[in-house]
């Protein structure tokens, strides 16, 4: 048995033996190479050579916007990432050694690990390649576009880990990527670039395949640990991003551009005022009020005038949109009446909405002042009193729509389903118009075209854009309303008005009518509509209702 041992240990079964045949077993599997006179030069035959399967066995290589019309060709692209690709490498490495850092200095010290270093830091001469873009059109304040990127990169990247005065150094080579995102960039802003957030999002699974050498030996040559890494970068790292997942990125501060929307109604009533100066010659004045929220480019809303008073009460009520109740401050001014000449200011003052409790009446008993530095003597002057009552009403949560709409179903053969409907949703609110454009619009004599809102006898119009058949007005005009408008429509009219000339001065290019009863049980609809009256004419609005 001592012999059969000793020639056992010796064809390397023993305890050392067997580590010892597999460390130089990997050795000489990692570092031999295969002889050059067994190496085969390629075939290289031309295409209109090859038959069906060959042919076949190419289309994965062939660019997209020669299989798919929908992609376009973007060679220029790809010459402007060559001639930026030396200054984007140089930046790109930078910004991950500023990054990748702190993370290695968190190890440092730790689990007998000296220091974590880069001996080398470069993605190499071999920039990305696109082979075809597609951009959709959305109806959405937003570009989206689908890039088909490919890249087989020679960078050379060196990780240098001292652990126990051992020098280990881990290199990435081989790197290729084949990736088709989607970009999104939202919203559109007229402060540059133009866009406040990319946000991206993997369309489809990317092909990853890279080779990582470990003092020099290539490791993913190991049988089984390639096929695990693919695994594991395609189920944790690539699917936390493959949509609808998604990544943002925000470039712009979200403060700056942030687009403000309705959030509430602020219900003004001028109850009264008491003891105003005396602006007319007979020792009295022809008091009214006038009253806006900071912010806002709208109008101002007036109450009635009062002649010869002093001492006036209005009672009239008021409805103002509130966009930032933290931020905004009601303003209010009294003025005297002139028939001839401008109106004389007999006093202001100001309310922060942030003092009200949403739901609550407050009453406020004001001082008039002259301007609003309190510092300024001339303010001590008396210049009376006004009384104002001031309740906030926010709007309801967008997630709150038509809630009738799920039970409508369970409800099947009740007549009572359209009654009960209009319960759920009965209720006053805010109903928005945003007419951004239209396009192609033409008349027949001239093109400065401008729309014309009428809704319930109110009618409001955007302003006049010269010399275009496709008008970008991005104008949104409000109406605040008791209840919904469900059975209520909005006409749109796009004029055309002659600057010069007065013959043929105005002509209609199309119109529109637009049923609200979608709008009030969805809360929103945002879509391009055909005029009537137009050859190719449509117009693109967003309506959106929302419910106190």
């Amino acid at each position: 048995m001592g012999f059969l041992s000793s020639v056992l240990g010796v064809l390397g079964f023993g305890c050392i033996g067997l580590p010892l045949g597999l460390l130089v077993g990997f050795f000489l599997f990692i570092y031999s190479k295969p002889n050059d006179d067994q190496i085969e030069e390629p075939l290289v035959t031309p295409l209109y050579e090859l038959d069906t399967i060959p042919l076949f066995d190419l289309l994965p290589e062939i660019p997209l916007w020669v299989k798919n019309p929908d992609y376009e060709r973007v060679d220029w692209l790809n010459r402007f990432l060559s001639d930026m690709w030396p200054y984007l490498d140089k930046a790109i490495c930078a910004n991950v050694r500023t990054t990748a850092q702190p993370i290695f200095d968190e190890y440092s010290g730790k689990f007998k690990i000296e220091s974590i270093e880069f001996e080398n830091l470069t993605l190499g001469t071999l920039p990305p390649t696109i082979y075809g873009i597609r951009v959709y059109e959305t109806n959405e304040n937003q570009l989206v576009m689908e890039p088909a990127l490919r890249w087989a990169g020679n960078p050379n990247i060196v990780l240098v880990l001292k652990l126990l005065s051992f020098r280990i150094t881990v290199q990435l080579v081989d790197l290729q990527i084949f990736a088709a995102p989607r970009i999104t960039l939202k919203p559109l802003v007229p402060t540059f670039p133009c866009f406040a957030t990319m946000v991206v999002s993997l369309m489809e699974r990317p092909h990853v395949d890279f080779g990582i050498k470990i003092l020099g030996g290539d490791i993913m040559s190991i049988p089984g640990l390639y096929q695990f890494i693919q695994k594991y970068i395609i189920k944790y790292v690539a699917g936390i991003y493959i949509w609808p997942q998604t990544y943002e990125i925000p470039i712009l501060d979200a403060s700056s551009v942030a687009i403000k929307k309705p959030v509430g109604i602020l219900h003004v009533k001028v109850v009264r005022a008491s003891k105003l100066l005396k602006k007319d010659f007979l020792g009295t004045s022809d008091p009214y009020v006038k009253l806006s929220l900071t912010g806002e480019k709208l109008p101002w809303k007036k109450t009635t005038v009062k002649k010869k008073n002093l001492n006036p009460e209005w009672n009239e009520n008021f409805k103002l949109v509130v966009k930032e109740p933290e931020s905004q401050i009601l303003q209010l001014q009294v003025f005297d009446w002139d028939k001839v000449g401008g109106h004389d200011r007999l006093g202001m003052q100001l309310v922060p909405l942030k003092l009200l409790t949403p739901h609550e009446t407050k009453d406020f008993t004001l001082d008039l002042l002259k301007h609003t530095n309190i510092s300024d003597p001339k303010d001590m002057k008396q210049r009376g009193k006004i009384v104002v009552e001031l309740t906030y009403v926010p709007f309801k949560e967008d997630s709150i729509k038509f809630s009738s709409v799920s039970k409508k179903y369970s409800r099947k053969g009740s007549g009572n389903d359209q009654s009960s409907d209009e319960e759920a949703l009965s209720g006053a609110g805010l109903l928005s118009v945003l007419v951004q454009g239209a396009e192609d619009v033409e008349g027949e004599n001239h093109n400065n075209p401008y729309a014309i809102i009428l809704f319930k006898g109110d009618k409001k119009r955007t302003k006049m854009i010269r010399k275009t058949r496709d008008p970008a007005w991005n104008e949104e005009f409000q109406f605040m309303l008791d209840e919904p408008p469900l059975h209520e429509k909005v006409h749109i009219e796009v004029m055309s008005k002659r600057t010069g000339v007065r013959f043929w001065s105005k002509e209609s290019l199309g119109d529109v009518e637009i049923n609200l009863t979608d709008v009030v049980h969805n809360g929103r609809i945002n879509e391009k509509y055909h005029l009537i009256n137009s050859k190719r004419g449509v117009i693109h609005v967003d309506i959106r209702w929302k419910m106190i």
